[in-house]
């Protein structure tokens, strides 16, 4: 834990030099006022995590320097004037504690040290939760509605005070870099640096400049199992005991740093085959994720490919393209290999196309190759897509079964017969 930072405000410049003494003493790190008129500029430049003011200056007490302060650290106020009544005064302006001079060093700093704690952990639980709830960005990121991907997003918010490495698993174009840049955003080291590498390029001769660039934050190696060989054993030591061995230093260097990874393969194969060190895979894997492929979440394609004709039209200036059922059909019948990746290129090619007018979403869809069919067929894609339509409609009209047979253009009969035939569940929709 870094030092405590005390701001002490005392006309008095004898007891303000031993106040810094008896605070430098205590291996804090002090900085001292003889007004406090000063306090603003110097409580937005020293960042203190205390302030211990005398109560009685000229220009600008200790009661009125409570009463300017906003969103401050806590305020100590110490004063050879004190009594009950004042001490009251102060409490209700706000003042964390109260001591008379003369005071005893002990004391004293005890109760530094509990204000300056408890600002700290205030401030981290601030951050923590201003994060979060940017991740409720993670909704804006991580895509999705389905049950997958709530439960990723969930995990990835529980791991928030976690500093285990994690190992991500996913085929190509499911978001891996998204879910690790997501799981150092919300860490305590989201203000530290945030370094992706492709494993399969990295030297010895690198790794420990890396790792230094890297170091009070997060290293991500995509491609963990293409790693070559011979810079595992220095990758193992920098995650167990993080530490790295410069041949041009001679010496360790420890470097504090935590250590995600990602791949598209399987793990136990390349271990196997002796690409990927058994022990070095242990080390990687404290925690596991796996990312659902696209084919996995046909309830979402819908979701996903609007939001990106929306982001797309919005970048390139034209009005979003309409999907017909066909469209939506198509889109569910594909196989996706290329996963959110493929689907957000097919997107822009889609935009790109309706700029100049012309070009369909199947001409679209073939511009990485011919479309292929989901293994599981067309009628399964129709399924999810006719499950998506009606469980949208069901939620919109609060299931009220005559609103949504009419929003759908439907029979009430022949609704009810496709959500028994469909396994929907009105009760978990609503």
């Amino acid at each position: 834990m870094t030092a405590f930072r005390v701001l002490i405000i005392d006309d008095d410049r004898m007891m303000r030099n031993s106040l810094v003494d008896l605070i430098e003493a205590a291996g804090w790190v002090a900085k001292d006022l003889a007004r406090a008129t000063d306090a603003d500029r110097w409580i937005a430049q020293f960042k203190p995590d205390v302030i211990l003011s005398d109560l009685r200056m000229p220009e600008m007490s200790g009661l009125e320097l409570l009463q300017s302060l906003r969103a401050a650290p806590p305020v100590v106020l110490i004063s050879a004037h004190g009594d009950i009544p004042m001490a009251v005064e102060a409490m209700n302006h706000g003042a964390y504690s109260f001591v008379e001079k003369p005071y005893e060093p002990k004391r004293l700093l005890s109760i530094l040290s509990h204000a300056a704690d408890q600002y700290r952990m205030r401030q981290s639980n601030l951050r923590l939760k201003g994060r979060l709830q940017q991740l409720a960005g993670l909704d804006r990121v991580l895509l999705g509605d389905t049950p997958e991907m709530q439960q990723l997003r969930d995990t990835i918010t529980g791991l928030a005070d976690a500093d285990a490495a994690v190992l991500i698993h996913g085929e190509t174009g499911t978001g891996k870099d998204l879910v690790a840049r997501a799981l150092h955003d919300v860490s305590a080291r989201c203000d530290g640096p945030y370094i992706a590498i492709n494993a399969a390029e990295l030297r010895p001769d690198q790794l420990p400049l890396i790792a230094r660039n890297a170091a009070g934050g997060t290293l991500f190696l995509d491609e963990i199992c293409a790693c070559p060989i011979d810079v595992q054993p220095m990758l193992l030591r920098l995650i167990e005991v993080k530490e790295v061995l410069d041949p041009g230093r001679g010496a360790p260097e420890t470097i504090d740093l935590r250590v995600l990874s990602a791949t598209n393969e399987d793990v136990k194969e390349a271990v196997a085959a002796g690409r990927l060190r058994q022990d070095l895979w242990f080390r990687l894997d404290t925690f596991g994720l796996r990312l659902p492929p696209l084919r996995q979440r046909l309830d979402d394609i819908a979701l996903l490919m609007l939001r990106f004709l929306d982001e797309f039209s919005k970048t390139y200036g034209t009005p979003a393209p309409e999907l017909s059922d066909a469209d939506y059909a198509l889109l569910l019948a594909h196989d996706w290999p290329g996963n959110v990746r493929e689907l957000r290129s097919v997107a822009e090619r889609l935009v790109l196309a309706a700029r100049f007018g012309r070009g369909s979403l199947q001409d679209a869809m073939m511009g990485d190759g011919p479309s292929t069919l989901a293994k599981s067929g067309l009628r399964e894609a129709v399924a999810a897509f006719e499950r998506q339509m009606i469980g949208k409609a069901l939620q919109t009209h609060d299931g009220r079964m005559d609103d949504v047979a009419n929003a759908l253009g439907i029979g009430r009969r022949t609704l009810n017969e496709k959500i028994v035939k469909l396994g929907l569940d009105k009760s978990t929709l609503l």
